[in-house]
């Protein structure tokens, strides 16, 4: 389904070349300041714009339509629409026909029989992100002191980001990246064993980001080339400090009030300038397939608050529900 969480309760709505897209945030509490002005940082930061980003060009300016009064939640259901302005749907209209390499055409086309959306990839797009980057920022309120902060560490393989970029553009390719993600300030005690662990919760809402094929928690899948001596967190005084991180923060599930630490992998964006053999299934044969329309070479460039804004969701999640 389209919704997250079960106390702090995140719906995402909208298609990529609707009218708009948007996110209705359920279970916030009453009195905390919220206004346009507050999410204007974190969207700004995941908007298209720099070298090897989208041509395309939204204002993503946000509306707030319900759940806010006098500047303060009112403890409705609050809804934030993006309008979208900036959309050229016949760019896609091959894909019913030829699906493209990577992307949920496919999939959306057999589980939905055809009714979708498949304009600039309808609900499957990455501009759905909007949505989770508001509630992020109201999640970000409500955790407070806790402070997600997030950063890319890695594109394509290299630290270079530029040579990687231009290579990448120069290929009419495109390429992935990682992103680190790091919350100070963290409590001892939030989370539970199993089921409502800190990773499986901020896990579940990583996946929904469209690109993300990976997530690992601290020292993560570098830890099964290492002793249990080299990874083992020494605790140094009474507070629960440790020397090291490698568990990120997390032991059983728990928050130890280390930093809480992981990292994300993106793919790199399915939509290519290079042309591709792939099948046609209209004419029931292989058939060369170029992709028009405006695209990320890295997408990667602008998931960070994203990323920010999920590990907020999760925390402000596990910490209304008492899980602390």
């Amino acid at each position: 389904m389209n919704s997250f969480g079960r106390k702090f309760r995140v719906s995402i709505f909208g298609e990529s070349h609707g009218n708009s897209v948007g996110v209705t945030i359920d279970g916030c509490p009453p009195g905390i300041s919220f206004t346009e002005r507050d999410m204007l940082d974190d969207l700004a930061k995941r908007k298209s714009g720099k070298k090897g980003t989208t041509p395309r060009k939204e204002s993503d300016y946000p509306n707030i339509i319900s759940g806010i009064f006098n500047n303060l939640t009112t403890g409705a259901p609050i809804t934030v629409i993006f309008n979208n302005n900036n959309t050229k749907s016949k760019d896609y209209s091959f894909t019913k026909e030829t699906p493209r390499p990577g992307h949920a055409d496919f999939v959306a086309e057999k589980k939905y029989k055809g009714y979708q959306d498949y304009r600039g990839g309808g609900h499957f797009s990455g501009r759905l992100t909007l949505g989770l980057v508001v509630a992020g920022v109201l999640a970000k309120k409500i955790i407070s002191p806790m402070s997600p902060c997030a950063s890319i560490i890695e594109i394509g393989g290299k630290k270079d980001f530029e040579t990687a970029i231009n290579e990448a553009i120069k290929r009419k390719d495109s390429i992935g990246g990682i992103i680190e993600c790091t919350t100070r300030n963290i409590p001892i005690g939030l989370g539970e064993p199993f089921f409502d662990s800190v990773e499986s919760v901020i896990s579940h809402l990583a996946f929904s980001v469209p690109a993300v094929k990976g997530i690992e928690f601290g020292l993560g899948f570098e830890s099964a080339n290492k002793y249990g001596s080299e990874v083992n967190d020494v605790f140094v005084d009474e507070f629960g400090k440790t020397k090291t991180n490698h568990s990120g923060g997390i032991n059983g599930g728990i928050t130890n009030g280390n930093d809480l630490v992981f990292k994300i992998v993106i793919k790199p964006t399915s939509s290519i300038g290079i042309s591709q053999n792939t099948y046609n299934f209209k004419n029931k044969k292989i058939e060369e397939l170029k992709i028009g329309g405006r695209h990320d070479t890295c997408i990667a460039l602008r998931i960070p608050p994203v990323i920010e804004a999920i590990a907020a969701i999760a925390l402000a999640d596990l910490l209304l529900l008492g899980k602390y």
